[in-house]
């Protein structure tokens, strides 16, 4: 939901963008991912630059990687075009592109970039995009006919805790959420969700809680694959609601007891995006390890112990 004056304070409070190209992606990664059916496939992702999002979420942190303005057309084509010519060995299964926006919004991602990313992802057998539900439509179905492979589209749930998900002025409510997940459904495309852990004005006692509640909430409406997404610090608002007690950042103990608790969904896929989570509080000795026990349970989804550690069981 919008929260009234919320744009421009938020905005007001971010410190300055940082650098960026508008014709130069500003990242891309290959990992491994887990799907429902059990596979384990190649997914290259490209961090796209180009408009920021209209929409002004509380507890957003991609704007740093936007640029002011609307996208110029072929800029995104020629960001994607040049990081796949730069990479080498086989080609991934996957094609995820992220442009830190919405897919669908023309502002973000002109209609010559739609087409011309379509052809440029012309050998990967799935393409996942992310999208607000609320532009979600025509394009998108444009989009999946003009692509050979599968389209997956990534939407942001947040939380359904009803007190935070009023406060985070994302201008979406349940309603819209499921229209949006269903038109995908009938259509054959495939939905990905983001979930927030540590969302701003819920509890930081019930906050595991809500998160596991939000991603069952993702399942049983048709998500295969679900990413609980620790909130960061750094925009100024999450410091405007942690000094007023609305907000109290996740720490990593937490994010280990969402992903375990949410194993339960199989065969959907939930994961835990373990970026920057060296930078969660946790305990220096054993915070490596228990890292990569989440990388493993993102990819394998079976259960296995917690890291034990010597340092924690003598605090």
């Amino acid at each position: 939901m919008s929260v009234p004056g919320a744009d421009r304070r938020i905005r007001s409070l971010r410190p300055p963008k940082l650098a960026t190209d508008p014709y130069s992606a500003h990242g891309s990664v290959i990992d491994d991912e887990r799907r429902p059916d059990g596979r384990v496939e190649r997914a290259l992702t490209v961090f796209l630059t180009g408009a920021e999002c209209p929409f002004t979420c509380s507890f957003c942190d991609l704007w740093r990687y936007t640029i002011d303005g609307p996208t110029p057309p072929g800029a995104l084509t020629r960001q994607l075009s040049n990081v796949l010519g730069a990479m080498e060995g086989p080609s991934p299964e996957r094609l995820k592109l992220y442009n830190a926006s919405n897919f669908f919004d023309l502002r973000a991602v002109p209609a010559e970039d739609v087409a011309g990313m379509a052809r440029l992802a012309s050998s990967f057998a799935a393409v996942t995009v992310e999208s607000h539900a609320s532009t979600i439509g025509e394009r998108t179905l444009a989009f999946a006919r003009d692509i050979p492979g599968r389209l997956e589209v990534a939407i942001g749930l947040e939380t359904i805790e009803p007190v935070a998900a009023a406060q985070l002025n994302k201008r979406l409510d349940l309603a819209r959420f499921d229209e949006g997940v269903r038109f995908l459904a009938e259509h054959g495309i495939d939905v990905r969700v983001f979930v927030l852990l540590g969302a701003p004005h819920v509890r930081a006692e019930e906050s595991v809680e809500w998160t596991v509640r939000t991603v069952e909430y993702a399942v049983s409406r048709g998500a295969s694959v679900v990413s609980i997404i620790p909130v960061r610090g750094g925009n100024g608002e999450m410091e405007r609601l942690q000094a007023l007690g609305h907000f109290t950042p996740p720490t990593l103990t937490q994010l280990e007891d969402a992903l375990d608790g949410c194993l339960q969904f199989a065969p959907s896929v939930v994961t835990a995006d373990v970026w920057d989570a060296e930078l969660l509080p946790a305990c220096t000795e054993c915070r490596p390890a228990r890292i990569e026990r989440l990388r493993r349970l993102n990819v394998s989804g079976a259960p296995e112990p917690r890291v034990a550690c010597s340092a924690c069981d003598a605090a």
